[in-house]
């Protein structure tokens, strides 16, 4: 859902701009299922090599599958419980960082919005991993989450280094937390409820 809702956006924005042809470039014929070229999109050289990072026909990482999965044996996780308010101090600092990243980093707005568009869509594939229904096993990379030390330079500014991975490089380094209180007997239907609360709670933009 939030892939097309990108494609709707892009193209919108699209609608909108005049001189260079802003239209998506169909690669294959999966172009109906999301499968654009988004390299130098509108004529902009900040999107060149967009594609080398997913793939054309892979724009919200929906290629991310169990068989890219390789579980880190040696790193044993459990679960252990912190105050919401910890956790959500956590994830607004993630939020913002986000923010941050896009809006020093890049200046074409058009390619902030389809690079955050693209990191958006393609947290939606957590959600369905936390509500057990993509078939990938609940977790993080490790070797990703490693560099997160990374971030600023040693003046304190966003770091520009290439820290020598791309998006197939995700599920290399895995660890699966266990711990959980997931049960198949009834996990599908609570978990069902939680996340449609939780929809329900969204502002509708």
């Amino acid at each position: 859902m939030f892939a097309k809702l990108a494609t709707v956006l892009v193209v919108a924005l699209s609608a909108l701009s005049t001189g260079v042809s802003a239209k998506p470039v169909p690669t294959t014929g999966l172009a109906a299922r999301g499968s654009y070229s988004f390299d130098n999109y509108g004529g902009y050289s900040s999107l060149s090599g967009f594609d080398n990072f997913y793939g054309s026909d892979n724009y919200d990482n929906s290629h991310f599958s169990e068989s890219s999965i390789k579980v880190v044996k040696e790193k044993e996780v459990v679960c252990h419980t912190e105050r919401i308010e910890i956790i959500q101090q956590r994830l607004l600092v993630l939020q913002e960082m986000a923010k941050r990243i896009i809006t020093e980093q890049i200046c074409e707005v058009e390619t902030q919005t389809i690079v955050f568009e693209q990191f958006h869509s393609s947290m939606h594939g957590f959600s369905r991993d936390l509500r057990r229904y993509s078939g990938r096993s609940v977790g993080y990379d490790s070797g990703i989450t490693s560099h997160f030390s990374n971030f600023y330079g040693s003046d304190g500014s966003l770091s520009t280094d290439d820290w020598g991975f791309s998006g197939s490089s995700l599920g290399s380094s895995y660890v699966v937390p266990s711990g959980n209180n997931w049960d198949n007997s009834r996990s599908y239907g609570s978990v069902g409820s939680a996340y449609s609360a939780a929809r329900s709670a969204v502002t509708k933009f």
